[in-house]
């Protein structure tokens, strides 16, 4: 009777040390979501990334300045013991038009005594109103049209880029928090066992004191104790170096954020993980595709060197301006006579045109190398899918088989418990069944990291931060 009544009070130091830690609950929870939300927010890499899209609008500015309307003046004069040789005034007011036609006014005034008699002009000066007309090269497409195509192609290139690195951050901030979670559970784990095992070894002691167990069973009691404390203080520094991993993420506005020790990660992640990762924004591979931005980055860099290519063809056209300046007196300026004017014609054209036309097959050539590029990066980047997504399926298929093993154990251990409080069994089949039961729990964890990690590689391809 004494020895059942011994045996019921370590069954209920046991279970005593299992309730106990089942009621410690940390309200201190870092979710997973929330997580990412301020590493989007304030993480300074992401602020980088978004300066990125102030360079494009900027060098799209520069390159629309171009057109901008321009006045030059120059003023030009000599004088010499007490003669002025010269004095020359040429004022203009520039439009550059879109497709290389430029629009001209200008005023002109000269005087002197050894003035240059083709600066001659009349004594209130010259006013002229003109185009100049490239019929040649640079009326469908020059160096100001292409510097604006290229600019706006560069905006769209800077979107698709800035995607890409907001999700290199966002996949290496989630790679630190389930690395966090990982290294909390099994520190947690072996807190547990450790509690277990230092609760058997005080009802061990008392069984021994009464004579109902071998006082050996203290001494392998003990060494489980020692093993678990020497897991959990390696469980505890694989969680501190977790902890400052993570904090490496985590800013509010510019000031970085270390994580407090009271600070504990989500515990069930499996259910919201996609909404998170935003793994699920799309279904149909032709749709990721299509809207993926590094197939976007490439196609946009295909066009770039498009209008490279149609600004080096057009070099092969002769360059052929024309320009036309009606010319007046500023007191006449409102009667035309149109027999005074001043005409232009500058016409260059290389015999060969080598420089050109090697010029042009290099642009082809770019942009067949993109081109070819760009196939195998859809067919590696629908292969990717397809091989994550099989991924995915075979682990959450083994986490079931990894759950159903822990559950076995732990029946297992409860099974070998009940006996030895029948006297049935012993103190090293149930040290045995546990280990075998942590080892299950560590695989079952392992899986369970591994199950998000694929998560997060699926989210790296498909490349869909927002």
């Amino acid at each position: 009777m004494q020895k059942l009544k011994n045996i019921t009070t370590l069954l209920a130091l046991l279970l005593f040390g299992i309730v106990a830690h089942a009621q410690k609950l940390d309200k201190d929870i870092l979710t997973f979501d929330e997580y990412l939300g301020y590493v989007k927010k304030y993480h300074p890499v992401l602020k980088r990334a978004n300066l990125e899209l102030s360079k494009a609008q900027a060098a799209l500015l520069q390159a629309r300045g171009g057109f901008d309307p321009k006045i030059e003046v120059d003023y030009d004069t000599k004088r010499f013991k007490d003669y002025e040789y010269y004095s020359l005034l040429s004022s203009s007011f520039k439009i550059p038009t879109w497709y290389g036609i430029e629009i001209k006014a200008a005023f002109d005034n000269s005087e002197g005594v050894y003035l240059n008699p083709q600066n001659t002009l009349p004594n209130a000066g010259l006013t002229s109103l003109g185009i100049t007309v490239p019929i040649g090269q640079g009326l469908f497409i020059n160096q100001r049209m292409a510097d604006v195509r290229s600019a706006k192609l560069q905006q769209r290139l800077s979107v698709a880029e800035r995607k890409l690195q907001a999700v290199a951050v966002l996949y290496d901030a989630s790679a630190a928090y389930f690395n966090w979670l990982k290294a909390y559970k099994e520190a947690k784990m072996y807190a547990d066992y450790l509690e277990y095992s230092q609760t058997r070894y005080k009802g061990i002691l008392k069984l021994i004191e009464q004579g109902d167990k071998p006082a050996i069973d203290s001494v392998e009691s003990g060494i489980t104790i020692k093993s678990r404390r020497l897991s959990l203080v390696d469980a505890k520094l694989k969680l501190t170096k977790a902890r400052l991993e993570l904090s490496n993420y985590l800013w509010i506005e510019d000031v970085p954020v270390e994580i407090s020790e009271t600070l504990v990660p989500q515990d069930n992640l499996t259910g919201t993980i996609d909404e998170s990762l935003n793994a699920t924004a799309f279904t149909q591979t032709d749709s990721i595709l299509a809207n993926h931005p590094k197939i976007q980055a490439m196609e946009t860099k295909i066009s770039m060197l498009d209008v490279e290519r149609k600004l080096k063809a057009n070099m092969l056209l002769p360059k052929l301006n024309v320009g036309y300046h009606y010319i007046s007196e500023p007191s006449y300026v409102d009667q035309f006579r149109f027999e005074d004017y001043k005409l232009a014609v500058n016409f260059s054209f290389p015999i060969l045109l080598r420089k050109e036309r090697g010029a042009l097959k290099l642009a082809k050539i770019k942009i067949q190398d993109a081109s070819l590029q760009l196939h195998q990066e859809r067919l590696q980047l629908k292969n990717k899918i397809d091989s994550q997504q099989a991924e995915i399926t075979a682990i959450a298929e083994q986490r079931e088989v990894i759950s159903g093993l822990v559950n076995d154990y732990s029946t297992m251990l409860k099974s070998e418990e009940r006996l030895f409080s029948f006297g049935e069994s012993s103190f090293f089949l149930i040290n045995t069944r546990e280990n075998n039961l942590i080892s299950a729990r560590l695989q079952q964890i392992a899986l369970e990291n591994r199950y998000f990690f694929s998560k997060a590689d699926l989210f790296k391809i498909l490349a869909n931060p927002d």
